[in-house]
């Protein structure tokens, strides 16, 4: 069978173990960009939470440079101007008087060759993007905290600190990328990363579903480590982690392309760079985040402790995934592989012929032979 057919039927034998160790490592690498790039560049906030002017006006043909030297004139150099869409000049400033603000609206007047009335401009006090910024960390404070509760009483503690630590990863690589990139932040930004945070939970609770049943299947009989049978649960649910990214993706890169790519809506692009970003990173954390650190706490229970133990003793390599295991009906788990390696990583005897584990079922006692009378 091809290798897409055995994705299809969840039956690949991709050893996570071994690349956990590549994907936490590329994990703290991003992390430590993105923090660091947070200390030194901050974050591109948009007027919205810093408060300011900001001017807009029709002007084809005219670039950033000309605007910057024409803004000069009236001390206004040093504002961040933008081209959006194909032609539309957006000027942001800090607050400033009413006089100013039409010297800057007369100026700009001149630049694009129109009436002061054809442009339009906002302000937005420092204080309410304060208030803005306050409430997103609260909102993001009461989401980390309701998913911990729920998710400890829907799963258990520990899955819920792995899927935490996952959205947190996530988090702190789409702001990250934000900064490096210095794409700016608004409202709408806000709202794509709280959405990240959504489908981030989703994504880890399917691959927590399957790790779940299979342990009441495998994971108590000792003849894998949970290391292995949580390699085994990726292996299942590998395809439909990935069918969910990608039909999440299509819809926003739509977004991107069409929104902001061809129609040139500012805001869609804010919001779909934002969720690709999230949706990467959300796919990339259920597997090669959640799942690690949620063996590494698992692992430091007695009884998966003693498993690891004994089947190290018995010349088991845990440090890999065992071989392909299916798990059929009521739990009763057959290796595919023949020979003394296969049958070590299940636990049975060695020997040239293929076994059967045994799913922990105590089966019927078979009935006497019985003479009548």
């Amino acid at each position: 069978m091809s290798k897409l057919g055995r994705l299809n039927r969840g039956e690949t034998n991709i050893d996570f173990l071994k690349w956990w160790k590549i994907g936490i490592a590329i994990s703290v690498f991003l992390m430590v960009v993105s923090v660091g790039s947070l200390l030194t560049r901050g974050l591109n906030l948009g007027i919205d939470f810093e408060g300011g002017v900001s001017w807009e006006v029709s002007a084809p043909g005219v670039s950033v440079e000309e605007t910057r030297v024409a803004l000069e004139a009236v001390g206004e150099g040093s504002a961040k101007i933008q081209i959006v869409g194909t032609d539309i000049i957006r000027v942001q400033g800090p607050e400033s008087t009413i006089e100013h603000t039409a010297e800057v609206t007369k100026a700009l007047a001149e630049l694009a060759d129109t009436d002061p009335a054809n442009i339009s401009f906002s302000t937005v006090g420092a204080s309410w993007g304060g208030d803005v910024t306050k409430s997103a960390i609260r909102a993001l404070v009461f989401f980390f905290i309701a998913i911990l509760i729920y998710l400890s009483i829907r799963l258990e503690l520990r899955m819920a600190v792995a899927a935490l630590v996952a959205v947190f990863h996530d988090v702190l690589i789409s702001v990250g990328v934000y900064s490096v990139f210095q794409f700016e932040v608004t409202p709408g930004t806000v709202i794509a990363f709280l959405t990240i945070l959504g489908y981030s939970i989703y994504d880890t609770i399917v691959v927590d579903d399957k790790i779940i049943e299979n342990e009441r299947l495998v994971g108590q009989s000792g003849r894998l480590t949970y290391g292995q049978m949580t390699s085994l649960s990726m292996n299942q649910v590998l395809l439909r982690s990935i069918n969910t990214t990608v039909v999440s993706l299509l819809p926003v890169i739509a977004l991107l392309v069409v929104g902001a790519g061809i129609m040139g809506a500012v805001t869609l692009e804010e919001f779909s760079i934002a969720l690709t970003v999230g949706l990467l990173a959300g796919a990339y954390s259920s597997i090669f985040v959640a799942a690690p650190i949620l063996v590494w706490l698992k692992e430091h229970q007695s009884k998966f402790k003693v498993i690891r133990e004994r089947l190290q003793s018995q010349g088991v390599d845990v440090s890999h995934a065992a071989p392909r295991v299916d798990l059929v009906g009521a739990g009763v788990a057959t290796a595919t592989s023949v020979g003394s390696s296969a049958t070590e990583a299940i636990g049975s005897t060695t020997g040239a012929a293929p076994t059967v584990a045994p799913s922990g079922v105590i089966p019927p006692r078979p009935r006497k032979n019985q003479r009548k009378r």
